[in-house]
């Protein structure tokens, strides 16, 4: 299975207030870090499925913090606070997610073993 690359979207880097500097290298560091990470695990792994397993629980990781900043959006915006750092950073994992899904190789391998995953759980969905 090929290696990953992985980056922050200018977008998201964009939408930071100026004062924001810090922000989008500190997006870039946890970026380059889940990269390396990632990579590591796929190039370590003994089979393909083993690599899948790795980065499904990356985007299961990915995906709770996307949950977190999102709740913490809804939470600013209450004490009417400004949410940008949230957001941006709730769409930097979403994001993320979606990078690792455009892999088509390692998407099709995540998608087995995520479907394998909820089986192995005892959930199964009716039609």
């Amino acid at each position: 299975m090929d290696t990953v690359s992985l980056g922050v979207p200018q977008p998201i880097l964009d939408a930071l207030p100026e004062e924001g500097i810090d922000a989008g290298s500190d997006m870039q560091r946890v970026v380059a870090s889940w990269q390396e990470r990632i990579n590591e695990a796929i190039e370590t792994a003994e089979s393909d499925r083993d690599a899948a397993g790795a980065v499904a629980d990356a985007v299961e990781v990915l995906e709770d913090r996307h949950e977190r900043y999102d709740e913490h959006v809804v939470e600013l915006r209450a004490w009417g606070q400004s949410p940008i750092y949230a957001i941006a950073w709730r769409n930097l994992y979403a994001d993320l997610i979606a990078q690792l899904y455009d892999h088509d190789d390692l998407a099709d391998e995540m998608n087995r073993e995520r479907n394998a995953r909820i089986v192995e759980d005892g959930i199964r969905f009716s039609d």
